[in-house]
């Protein structure tokens, strides 16, 4: 397939309505159907592909999300680093609402997904020791810096099956083992861009404090969460396309284009 674009974004409509030229495009993949179609404008000197992950009108849950088919449809059309923004709840105090996380490790506490491209015949084991890209976690946290936003710049996000929140005591575990972020959809996707010799990020924007952070914050609802995001959303639209600006053309700082051949004897 001709190269249209060479940075992914896994994110909604009100990350690309507002540019110009925007191109739908379909895809199909050996694994199904992608969420949606692909959305590809410009930003700076980069084409971007845009992805709405549960669907443009947020319509498919996080664990029957085609992980599999919105990773390889982003490799499909050339895409070599792939953001992935996501809504998440805070595990601690000193992660509030309207932070920002770039996570630098994930725990999976997901169930039944289809977590992997390699089916054999050859045997490949890749490494999650250092999951997400270096290059552009670095990027991700000065640009945040330079705007302004609180950013943290480590953490560890937990990722659990959806689409129930947890209870209380599973909370307070997750809390407990020091861990940051909880969230449904940052396993797979992420490690897949990885599996398919791309460059993962995630960007975890906090939207609540989790069930049972210290058992004194009230339980979550979806409402909240969605009211926090919105009203965060101008400032994860800045850094996202401020950082898209300043990615480097090449990849040079970083081992995520070798995934795949690490991996096999």
């Amino acid at each position: 397939m001709e190269k249209l674009a060479d940075i992914g974004v896994f994110g909604g409509s009100g990350f690309y309505k507002f540019l110009d030229d925007i191109e739908e495009v379909s895809i199909e993949t050996p694994y199904g159907m992608p969420s949606d179609n692909l959305f590809i404008g410009k930003v700076g000197s980069h084409k971007v592909a845009f992805l709405p992950r549960h669907g443009r009108n947020h319509t498919i849950l996080p664990h029957l999300i085609n992980y599999r088919a919105n990773v390889w449809a982003m490799k499909a059309v050339g895409c070599t680093r792939v953001i992935s923004p996501c809504a998440a709840g805070s595990l601690q105090k000193h992660v509030a609402p309207g932070h920002f996380v770039i996570c630098d490790q994930f725990v999976d506490w997901t169930d039944g997904r289809k977590s992997t491209i390699f089916e054999g015949p050859i045997a490949t084991h890749p490494s999650a020791a250092e999951p997400y890209c270096p290059e552009l976690r670095e990027l991700a946290i000065k640009t945040a810096k330079d705007l302004g936003i609180t950013v943290h710049d480590h953490g560890t996000v937990v990722v659990i099956n959806g689409p129930r929140f947890s209870t209380k005591a599973e909370s307070k575990f997750f809390t407990n083992q020091g861990w940051e972020v909880i969230n449904m959809t940052a396993f797979p996707e992420a490690y897949l861009v990885k599996e398919m010799d791309m460059c993962p990020l995630n960007i975890s924007l906090i939207t609540d404090y989790d069930a049972g952070l210290v058992g004194d914050v009230p339980p979550v609802s979806h409402h909240e969460v969605m009211q926090v995001f919105n009203n965060n959303v101008a400032n994860l639209k800045k850094l996202l396309f401020t950082m898209i600006e300043n990615i480097p053309a090449e990849r040079e700082k970083c081992d995520c284009a070798n995934t795949k051949k690490n991996s096999q004897p």
